[in-house]
């Protein structure tokens, strides 16, 4: 099941044999999944050779060529659907019921980036509103921006690199993937369907690469002066300095946020406390859009605390391959120790959980979380819900509004004018109504503000932020 690709990496046309591999623990029990390849600098500059051999080439495939690639890449996802959903689970130790969506979002997304090949073209341009524009035609098409290089994250690893690779390959971009160490088994599993469609459609292996390593690996990429864009899912500290190092070049940076959840007092409490359930715990908490921070106003607190906690034990934590599991062991244990630090030194109150039992941090409920813990100011990644009471609607958008992150946030409320309020006023990259802040279609723009990141995803609008206008002007 884990030996669907060739040895190596896929580094130009080959696949490359590493000196060097690394043990793939199942976070759950330990054991090991698989040796996994790790790449150099070197190898990450040579990446980065082959991508710009083939830049032109690939920016001159036709329309009907990279959207073959990408269904083709659709098709080869939907045979193999179940094993893939099985090395998900075993090589993040995410929950199966996560890893069945993640497969079906991955879908969706190539299915979008096919679709969207057909729709990138420019537009005319009224070049007479100036009299020197007379006798002028103009118009404006959309080129690609060149070597992409796409960088994700563990915790949902085939999805974010599908989210790097569909866009540049519909844009006519090459692109090299660095995933994160902990997790490369399934986006090199990717990265091999994606050059086996290639192959088929007769365009260049070497328009998708991927490697592995550390943090040099991915200066070697990101610094490289060839590369046209930088495309990162992570931690805001990393995402700053990959902007700083990649400079001038394009970053697309999604970097995470302590997403908040409004309960205002006309809101239906049962259907809020069943959003806090799903919403922040699912990926066993550690997804960046997943409930953090809870404001409830105070007038419904002590009711809509009673539901939660009521409600909390449905929430089932054991064996991610159980499909009843809802909560699991985190993705290593440096992160489950810091997740119980920033429980023990937050000041706040246990409501419930805060534990680790088997290896696994039981579902977690702080109240009276002080400004200035972490908990609270930024993001655990991990199955803790911080619940602060509010006196009013006002006060809760306030304090939604005074964290440094700002990718989506959610509010529960009857009531039209306070959800066209939160629409207006919350500062974040999405706003979600009566529903998880974790709610996102794979078509739709997703991205923050402020700490939370720059660019956006999604694939029309990454094909934009991969794409690059070139104006015309001609006088007949």
């Amino acid at each position: 099941m884990f030996d669907p690709y060739p040895d190596g990496l896929p580094v130009g046309p080959e696949w490359v044999s590493t000196s060097d591999t690394v043990e793939i623990r199942f976070p759950f029990d330990g054991c090991v999944v698989a040796q996994a390849p790790v790449g150099t600098p070197e190898l990450a500059r040579r990446a980065v050779d082959e991508a710009a051999a083939v830049a032109r080439e690939v920016a001159k495939l036709p329309s009907h060529v990279r959207r073959d690639v990408l269904t083709g890449v659709h098709r080869s996802l939907v045979e193999w659907r179940d094993e893939l959903e099985g090395l998900l689970v075993v090589e993040t130790g995410k929950p199966l019921v996560d890893c069945r969506v993640e497969v079906a979002r991955t879908l969706v997304t190539w299915q979008a980036a096919a679709e969207e090949v057909a729709r990138l073209h420019g537009e005319t341009v009224p070049l007479d509103l100036l009299p020197s524009g007379e006798g002028l035609t103009g118009f404006w098409v959309r080129k690609p921006i060149g070597v992409v290089v796409g960088i994700a994250g563990f915790n949902y690893p085939l999805l974010l690199a599908s989210h790097k690779i569909a866009p540049a390959i519909a844009a006519g971009c090459p692109v090299i993937v660095k995933p994160a160490p902990q997790t490369p088994l399934a986006t090199l599993w990717l990265v091999h369907l994606v050059r086996e469609a290639a192959a088929a459609a007769g365009a260049p292996l070497s328009m998708v690469q991927l490697v592995t390593g550390d943090a040099g690996v991915g200066s070697a990429l990101v610094t490289d002066k060839r590369v046209g864009a930088v495309s990162f899912t992570g931690s805001a500290a990393v995402g700053h300095r990959i902007a700083r190092d990649a400079a001038p070049r394009k970053t697309l940076l999604e970097l995470g946020s302590n997403a908040a959840l409004v309960v205002a007092e006309d809101a239906d409490l049962d259907a809020a406390a069943d959003a806090v359930l799903r919403g922040g715990f699912y990926a066993s908490g550690q997804a960046c859009i997943s409930v953090q921070r809870l404001l409830v106003v105070d007038s419904v607190a002590v009711e809509f605390t009673r539901r939660l906690l009521a409600r909390l034990p449905e929430v089932v934590t054991g064996d991610p391959r159980d499909e009843r599991t809802r909560v699991s062991a985190l993705i290593d244990e440096r992160s489950t120790r810091r997740v119980l630090d920033w429980i023990s030194a937050s000041g706040a109150t246990v409501a419930a959980g805060g534990e680790l039992v088997d290896g696994i941090i039981r579902p977690t409920v702080l109240t009276d979380v002080p400004d200035g813990a972490d908990c609270w100011e930024e993001e655990i990644f991990g199955p803790v819900v911080c619940l602060r009471r509010v006196s009013d609607v006002d006060e809760a958008f306030d304090q939604v509004n005074a964290s440094r992150y700002g990718l989506h946030a959610s509010v529960f409320t009857t009531s039209l004018r306070t959800a066209m309020r939160a629409i207006d006023e919350l500062e974040v990259g999405g706003v979600v109504v009566n529903e998880v802040p974790g709610f996102r279609s794979d078509t739709m723009p997703y991205g923050g503000v402020k700490d939370s990141g720059i660019g956006r995803e999604g694939p029309r609008f990454a094909i934009d932020e991969l794409t690059v206008t070139r104006m015309a002007v001609i006088r007949a």
